[in-house]
């Protein structure tokens, strides 16, 4: 196995720059780990189910550093971790047992819901109109972004992080604690994932994913705190419009 996974040295490269940049953008705005790492895997013939199983092995690593990183920066909300961390983990069990069964038709109307929530967020954060309240809808949210994360390879991120934001909720608090909840999120799917498809899926792309993710997640928690609030809402706003139209491009074409 280990053979297998240094086999191409060059290879593991290219994927462990695409773990470094994407965990750097993750840990910085909350999101893109699973949607940039999933896309490359499956765009190189590894199917879904595989390529899911494979960014949550690596995550598994990444969201622990980035976990860690983030709470020595005191960016982390404890009540809203633990409003998000229990349903987001049913949701995930949930999602990585019915991958096989279809669960990318919902895809492209989740894509299509993020493209326009990443609209208005991007909108709110140029024109500085975000007012931090407490968010009240948590729970059903972590369970909904739980199910999507492990169904379609990513999403947690994009999904809670975003919602949460539009609720109000503070930035910098917002994309720590979805960082740090996730790490408990992507365990008990990794695990969910083993039981079911066994170790096959942890690849030469797998490894070099997790070797640039980790490097990088320390580094995330970093900007996030020294970014201001209108400044991140807007990069958050951004980069959910530019992933979730282009992933919605690829599902309709």
């Amino acid at each position: 196995m280990l053979t297998e996974l240094f086999a191409d040295p060059s290879s593991l490269l290219l994927f462990a720059l695409i773990g470094f940049s994407a965990q750097m953008i993750d840990g910085a705005l909350g999101m893109a780990f699973g949607q940039i790492s999933s896309t490359l895997l499956i765009s190189t013939g590894v199917p879904p189910a595989a390529a899911s199983a494979g960014v949550h092995t690596a995550e598994t690593f990444t969201t622990a550093v980035s976990a860690i990183s983030h709470v020595a920066h005191r960016n982390v909300d404890w009540r809203l971790f633990f409003r998000l961390v229990i349903p987001g983990v049913i949701g995930g069990v949930a999602g990585a047992y019915v991958l096989s069964i279809g669960a990318d038709q919902a895809k492209p109307f989740v894509l299509a819901y993020l493209t326009c929530l990443g609209l208005y967020l991007f909108y709110r954060g140029i024109m500085h109109r975000h007012t931090e309240r407490r968010p009240r809808v948590v729970e059903p949210l972590g369970l909904v972004g739980g199910f999507l994360d492990a169904a379609g390879g990513g999403g947690w991120g994009a999904i809670v992080t975003s919602n949460l934001l539009v609720q109000g909720s503070n930035p910098r608090k917002t994309i720590g604690t979805v960082n740090t909840a996730e790490f408990f999120l992507t365990v008990t799917i990794s695990a969910t994932f083993i039981l079911t498809l066994g170790l096959k899926a942890f690849t030469t792309a797998t490894l070099g994913l997790l070797i640039g993710g980790v490097l990088a997640a320390p580094f995330g928690a970093q900007i996030a705190k020294r970014v201001n609030p209108d400044a991140l809402l807007t990069f958050v706003g951004a980069l959910l419009t530019i992933v979730s139209f282009y992933g919605l491009y690829k599902a309709l074409v």
